[in-house]
């Protein structure tokens, strides 16, 4: 006959055991719900498509897949090649302000090794939060941020940026802690960082001039129905400007060929010093130019174009060989005023560029290096 004691003690070490057990299988639950929340999270950013997408991906799912009060990413940008590029190709950093650029690896806040032995990359930086250390890589860091983990984004041992994850929990990421998954998560985004940044790279040496770096036809011609699209959407204006080299064949014969192409990088610098961010400047071939005026009247444009005629024409232009050369353009401004929605914006484009080209002809008629506004009784 057994005692009670004995009885008791297997009950209450039973009840331990089916306790323990339901605890490892919720645990176990929801590490597999996790884990199928991240390898979502890894197919999405593996199938984005463009820089936008990505990031919007990490910025909009990461916290939400990961259970985290903050994540940002920080990018290595030396000589800002990445923001002006992706800005060129249209995107708006306004959405993205958990993005941020830094201009050298010390930015990131990796701390080196002291180590004269070791020369690796650096490892995920797991601890509390120090504003004074870690707000540069948390802009907007939410209220009671508390610890944080700084991923390096690395490709071939070298690093381009750091994925830094934060959390208001105290005890979420803390030195002791195991970084291989946090590492794994590091390295997938930044293969995904690195193919995306090189397909929009080639992107944008697809839509511009080679000679010059401003756009080519291509993406004028692509812009311009973007933005009279926009136009009939907001009810504003979109000017075009058509600019023409006085006599480009006379400084190719004077200058050489070297010196011909030096004038035409030296006039589309010159355009471009005269254009807002939101304008777009292209080279359509030969001598020829066409800027886009974003929301600009007649008026406004017209003063622009003033501005880039005097530009153009107030100083010699100096070339490597030791040579000067005056050099002078003619410019045809046309605007598109109320935009009904029932015009088709592929027509509306062919005429806008077509007007400004015909305003451009009376120009060099007139004389050249001037300026001349298409008139409505021309059309």
């Amino acid at each position: 006959m057994q005692e009670p004691g004995v009885t008791l003690d297997l009950v209450e070490e039973n009840a331990a055991l089916r306790a323990r057990m339901d605890y490892l299988l919720e645990q176990a639950e929801r590490n597999h719900d996790i884990m199928c929340r991240h390898h979502s999270f890894d197919l999405d950013i593996v199938g984005a498509g463009s820089f936008p997408d990505l990031v919007g991906t990490i910025f909009r799912q990461l916290p939400v897949v990961s259970e985290l009060d903050v994540v940002t990413l920080a990018l290595l940008d030396v000589g800002d090649d990445i923001h002006g590029t992706m800005h060129k190709l249209g995107v708006d950093f306004a959405d993205f302000p958990h993005l941020v650029f830094v201009q050298a690896e010390a930015e990131l806040g990796f701390v080196p090794s002291r180590s004269p032995l070791f020369t690796g990359p650096p490892k995920p930086l797991l601890g509390p939060y120090h504003p004074a250390a870690h707000q540069a890589m948390f802009p907007h860091a939410p209220a009671g941020l508390q610890s944080i983990a700084l991923v390096p984004l690395l490709r071939n041992k070298r690093l381009i940026g750091s994925l830094n994850l934060g959390s208001v929990d105290p005890v979420r990421f803390t030195p002791s802690m195991g970084t291989d998954f946090v590492e794994h998560m590091g390295s997938i985004i930044a293969i995904c960082l690195e193919n995306v940044i090189s397909n929009e790279m080639l992107k944008y040496i697809g839509l511009t001039d080679a000679l010059t770096g401003v756009y080519n036809r291509r993406y004028m011609d692509l812009r311009m129905l973007e933005e009279i699209a926009r136009a009939q959407r907001q009810s504003h204006r979109v000017s075009c400007m058509y600019i023409d080299i006085d006599h480009f064949k006379l400084v190719n014969d004077s200058a050489g060929h070297q010196g011909g192409d030096e004038v035409l990088r030296e006039v589309a610098a010159r355009i471009k010093a005269e254009l807002r961010l939101s304008d777009a400047l292209g080279r359509f071939g030969g001598e020829e130019f066409v800027v886009l005026l974003i929301d600009a009247d007649g008026d406004s444009a017209g003063v622009v174009a003033e501005r880039i005629r005097a530009s153009v024409a107030l100083s010699p232009f100096a070339l490597s060989c030791d040579a000067s050369v005056s050099v002078s353009v003619s410019i045809g401004v046309a605007t598109l005023g109320e935009i009904g929605r029932e015009r088709a914006i592929e027509a509306l484009s062919q005429e806008l560029v077509a007007q400004a080209d015909s305003a451009l002809y009376r120009a060099k008629e007139g004389g050249r290096n001037r300026v001349v506004s298409f008139a409505a009784d021309e059309g």
